[in-house]
């Protein structure tokens, strides 16, 4: 389980979109300060937040997000202007649980002030000044501190498996064996078996330049990120102990690299795996179907991994956990603001609204029917037109209920929108319905990349 996760660790690192354009962007920005250099991580890196504050006039701005449409004569404006939902007025719903109050008039909702990003988006000024090759880009993400602790604890192991036949490793070949690695991603060469990669005749040369078949064998059996003679002690307490250090150290330096755009998705991914491991999951929707879950937030326009958490099963005693989708939101979102969050019906609720708009963020995202908060008005679809809309607002959340097809309605929860505003589309698709849809894919657009050049 630990060499799988440490391979998409590394892909996710080298292949992302944002970090492969790092170098490039370098060139053009060398008029920033220069920066000190240290051979030591700098494991408190709040000297490098980017304290410059912009404002976005409104979070379409993202190129991911609707686009604006140019102006128009007021005879055209009045023609081609957004539908609105046909309502009684002043028609109140209350929620199944009776503590929310819902109006068919959008007069209860108040204007939403203007968003403010407090960090500018792309990368940062730290990954810039520091990045000037693809070795130097890397380094970014697997630091010295990791490479530290996955060579130190690499040799430990051979010397338990091998004895007296295990040759010391230094840094130098540990850089081999990931580059082999990254480079079997690059040629697409998943599910592949090494045996083929190493073909004097079919195989691919630079593997055989590098390193004999053997060596990587004996590499992959041997690489481990925590010590063995302590791990049953730390298992006891942390399911995921064997890979604990090095993951949170990773996980930690994602933000300083890459700051999001107005627009984050926040979903599941499933890294599939089909080994012993205790919190291995079964998820018949996803291509995998077994593996491991992480709870990712994504910028939804460059799909860059701002953050990540694995899921390692219920608690002892088998307990499940209570409102786990707004916890998990909530624990991706940390450190954001001014930012729009996009989730499907599994994290969306009026309560993770309410949470994310007093941390200056809203939210955008599909309703499952049960829940609580809903007025059982919008659950009806008897009777209703293929196309139609209907809205509820309150102070500072809308509630839309649109039907696709005969017989089946969607529904959407929006703290970002106030008004009932309809597409001129020939679907007549509601504002809210475009623009999650314009946000919805950075986790499944990860997903996709990762999967194209994975190592295994």
């Amino acid at each position: 389980m630990a060499m799988h996760c440490m391979g998409h660790i590394i892909l996710i690192c080298t292949f992302s979109e944002p970090v492969a354009n790092m170098a490039k962007r370098t060139s053009a920005r060398r008029d920033l300060e220069p920066v000190p250099s240290s051979e030591e991580d700098d494991e408190d890196s709040s000297e490098w937040e980017y304290k410059e504050v912009t404002e976005s006039e409104s979070d379409t701005a993202d190129k991911v997000d609707l686009k604006r449409r140019p102006r128009k004569s007021p005879k055209t404006l009045e023609q081609d202007a957004p539908q609105q939902p046909e309502q009684r007025p002043g028609e109140i719903f209350m929620s199944r649980n009776g503590q929310i109050k819902w109006s068919s008039s959008p007069k209860v909702a108040q204007p939403r002030p203007p968003t403010r990003l407090k960090m500018k988006p792309g990368p940062t000024r730290m990954a810039v000044s520091r990045v000037h090759d693809i070795r130097s880009a890397f380094e970014l993400f697997i630091s010295n501190s990791i490479q530290k602790i996955v060579l130190n604890m690499t040799n430990l192991e051979g010397k338990r498996i091998f004895r007296k036949r295990w040759k010391e490793v230094d840094n130098t070949e540990i850089l081999a064996y990931y580059g082999l690695l990254i480079l079997a991603g690059v040629y697409k060469s998943r599910g592949e078996s090494a045996l083929s990669l190493w073909d004097k005749e079919k195989g691919i040369p630079y593997f055989q330049s590098v390193m004999s078949l053997n060596s990587f064998s004996v590499f992959s059996r041997a690489i481990r990120f925590d010590e063995w003679a302590s791990r049953c002690e730390r298992r006891q307490k942390d399911k995921l102990a064997e890979i604990r250090t090095v993951w949170d150290k990773w996980v930690k330096r994602l933000p300083l690299m890459y700051n999001p755009g107005s627009s984050v998705t926040v979903d599941e991914r499933l890294v599939g795996f089909k080994g012993r491991c205790p919190f291995r999951q079964y998820m018949p929707s996803k291509p995998a179907k077994y593996g491991i879950k992480i709870w990712a937030a994504c910028d939804a326009a460059s799909a860059y991994a701002w953050n990540m958490q694995i899921y390692t099963g219920k608690v002892a005693g088998g307990i499940s956990e209570k409102n786990q989708g707004m916890r998990v939101v909530l624990d991706m979102t940390q450190g954001l603001s001014g930012h729009n969050i996009t989730c499907d019906n599994f994290f969306t609720s009026y309560n993770l609204g309410q949470e994310l708009l007093k941390r200056n963020m809203t939210m955008v995202g599909t309703v499952r029917h049960n829940k609580p908060e809903l007025p059982p008005e919008l659950l009806t679809v008897k009777d209703r037109e293929v196309t139609s809309s209907e809205f509820a607002f309150t102070a500072n959340t809308t509630l839309v209920s649109y039907v696709p097809r005969k017989g089946k309605n969607v529904m959407l929860m929006s703290t970002q929108h106030r008004e009932g505003q309809i597409s001129d589309r020939e679907d007549k698709k509601p504002e809210i319905i475009l623009h999650y849809n314009a946000t919805k894919g950075g986790v499944d657009t990860l997903d996709m990349v990762t999967a194209c050049y994975s190592c295994k």
